[in-house]
């Protein structure tokens, strides 16, 4: 099954094809067919490679395919290949598992839309460019992968072109991903300088021996690598174009808040670990980055009244998050995070769109209210999934963002545990808001004139199939603090293992198969005493004795809870109890409302500083240095020319005698100028 992992993204590819070129002439059930069939093979093949690969040992559960050699020059060659690890495994299973059911949504999604065909198009594209870059085998097929999601982004965001601001947002979103993705190939570059190739497993192999733990070159490495992360996966600064993504179809937002394109820099950062953890500086810019992220975009959501706004603004917090857990070296933390985010966001999208396509394409929560008797099954399905991101145990959100917390705290980064917890409680605030203003309390809209609808099979089955993974997809990294056997942290333990870096560093590179953080702890011992640098605050002793647990977990994971139920409490006193209570709050604290209904005035002090000033600079340089300098050389040559030429022409007038009294005239000058010099 291993050898067949190339079928993966081939099956997308090929589905984009076919409908590239011929869908506009196919029925609608031959193009959806096509297009879901074509992801769900994917899943099964990809489903198929993960049996195959947790068959392998702990220390093996490797596998490089070299599909052909892409590119060589003098000594060096870069091949088209595909690797195969616990951590690239879990990628293509939520891509390709999630993205099947965002496709079979679709169907009843976009049944009426006249670009049927060229949506499934770039929505199987989209899936092909994800799936090429978590399996990629060096940075430079990543990179294929990483530009193909950024294209696809653009044609799904702007999918309705025909409108001017939906188009606006494809293009923002084209041109914000190609500022981070500058910084991405920067440090590529500096990667390919340093080690003489962009192979994954070459260069983390090579890393501890050639780079200096907190050195220069590896500090700029993964500092440049955090620029294109942070536009991929939009966090600050370069978050802006994520909220605007809401332009395109709402299936759309769920397959690039989900299972997509914003996991890519979170997947990115986990695949070099390696020479993350040997960037000290880096690890603090990149956890303080994604706390303040998470914090900053919540706080925005609690003003937003467009529904997929506030799901937007969701997820950059939740992105920051999986980004702090990334930065204090909880790597597998912030995975799991991915993991669980994919499915309840997603389910909190799809449920987001059902609501919009029974309220006919309203938008605006103000405009609803009084819909759980209208859509019980979207109903029930996006209180499951508001339930899991809020946190509250047993569902799959609290498992992951406790571990992240934790996390952060028994690292010593106290500040960053500091953001990560106000923005827990912020969460499970603004998403009950949206729960109670969309489905409880009376009918703001005229029954009349809308008629609220549930939508059809093919969009209610998907939530429910991601729902129920709200609540148990989190089961799988039950920490060893509640009694579970954390099996997620296991799986990923060869891949994401900081220890790995800090063992070897100075040391002799290892072999291939442990330079990906397999520990030769790992291979001999079980992975039982290899969990504990990635634990759930366990402690083994030396001779394998019961597990201890810091009580501070308890307290943080009691208060984790409490706050967010607490969060709750104030949007149902606020929302239903006293429904007047926001107006009053904001006419009072109006200032501070405007600022984050307006979103900090980011996207206007950007137009003012980056879009008008670099206008104003090329109308500069253009007014100045074109006009004056470059067009006045060139002119100024033209008329000094013309000008010379002009009066040498009243010289040639034909007469003898003029030019006779030309040539004596010279000859009495250059006597002169002789005796002169003569003289002196």
């Amino acid at each position: 099954m291993l050898d067949l992992i190339w079928l993966i993204p081939f099956f997308p590819m090929v589905g984009a094809i076919v409908n590239g070129l011929f869908g506009r002439r196919l029925p609608k059930g031959v193009v959806h067919t096509v297009a879901c069939g074509s992801i769900f093979l994917s899943f099964l093949v990809s489903a198929g490679a993960f049996f195959a690969l947790k068959a392998l040992p702990p220390a093996e559960r490797v596998f490089e395919q070299v599909l052909f050699e892409w590119i060589a020059f003098g000594s060096t060659t870069i091949n088209l290949g595909y690797l195969l690890d616990p951590l690239s495994c879990v990628m293509i299973l939520v891509v390709t598992g999630v993205g099947f059911l965002i496709h079979v949504y679709s169907v009843g999604y976009m049944s009426h839309d006249p670009g049927y065909a060229r949506y499934f198009t770039y929505l199987n594209l989209f899936c092909f460019a994800m799936l090429t870059l978590v399996l990629g085998n060096n940075f430079l097929v990543m990179f294929v992968g990483w530009e193909g999601v950024g294209l696809c982004s653009y044609l799904l965001i702007g999918f309705w072109f025909e409108d001017a601001a939906k188009a606006a947002a494809g293009m923002k979103a084209f041109i914000v991903n190609r500022i981070g993705d500058f910084g991405f190939l920067i440090g590529m570059f500096l990667i390919f300088w340093v080690f003489g190739t962009l192979d994954f497993r070459t260069v983390m192999a090579q890393a501890p021996g050639a780079l200096v733990v907190g050195g220069g070159i590896v500090t700029a490495i993964t500092l440049f690598l955090f620029v294109g992360a942070t536009g991929k996966s939009a966090q600050i600064p370069l978050y802006v174009w994520l909220p605007d993504a809401m332009a395109g179809p709402n299936p759309v937002s769920a397959l690039i808040h989900a299972a997509t394109m914003v996991t890519a820099g979170v997947y990115m950062i986990g695949r070099c670990n390696v020479l993350f953890s040997m960037a000290p500086v880096s690890m603090t810019v990149v956890a303080t980055i994604g706390a303040l992220t998470a914090l900053f975009a919540g706080t925005i959501a609690i003003t937003q009244n467009d529904i997929k706004k506030v799901l937007a603004y969701s997820t950059v917090s939740q992105l920051g998050y999986m980004f702090t857990a990334m930065g204090v070296g909880a790597y597998v933390a912030g995975i799991f995070h991915l993991m669980t985010h994919a499915f309840f966001k997603a389910c909190l999208f799809l449920g987001s769109g059902s609501v919009i396509h029974g309220m006919h394409e309203e938008q605006d929560m103000r405009k609803m209210g009084g819909l759980r008797k209208h859509m019980p099954h979207t109903y029930w399905t996006f209180l499951i999934a508001t339930i899991a991101i809020a946190g509250i145990p047993p569902l799959a959100g609290f498992f992951s963002k406790d571990e992240i917390l934790w996390k952060a705290w028994s690292g010593g980064y106290k500040f960053q545990w500091f953001l990560g917890f106000a923005a827990a409680g912020i969460t499970a605030f603004y998403m009950f808001r949206l729960v109670f203003m969309t489905f409880f309390g009376k009918e703001r809209f005229d029954p009349e004139e809308v008629h609220v609808h549930e939508s059809p099979r093919s969009m209610t089955v998907p939530l429910w199939v991601l729902a129920g993974l709200s609540v148990v997809g989190g089961w799988v990294g039950i920490p060893a603090a509640l009694g579970g056997a954390n099996n997620f942290h296991h799986w990923l333990a060869p891949v994401l293992d900081p220890a790995a870096v800090t063992e070897t560093t100075h040391a002799a590179a290892p072999d291939l198969d442990g330079l990906l953080g397999v520990r030769t702890a790992y291979a001999s011992e079980g992975a039982g005493h290899a969990e504990a640098p990635e634990g759930h605050g366990a402690a083994v002793g030396a001779e394998g004795g019961a597990e201890h647990h810091d009580p501070t977990e308890y307290v943080l994971m009691f208060l984790s809870v409490a706050y967010a139920l607490l969060g709750i409490l104030v949007a149902y006193f606020a929302y239903l109890l006293k429904p007047d209570l926001p107006g009053k709050v904001a006419a009072k604290a109006k200032g501070l409302y405007e600022l984050l209904y307006n979103k900090y005035f980011v996207d206007e002090i950007y137009q003012a500083v980056f879009v008008e000033g670099t206008l104003a600079l090329a109308t500069f340089f253009w007014a100045f240095w074109d006009v004056v300098v470059i067009d006045g050389i060139v002119n100024g040559t033209g008329y000094v020319v013309r000008s010379l030429g002009g009066g040498l022409r009243l010289l040639q007038t034909g007469k003898v005698q003029a030019y006779a009294m030309t040539v004596l005239l010279g000859a009495v000058v250059l006597v002169a100028y002789y005796a002169v010099v003569a003289a002196f």
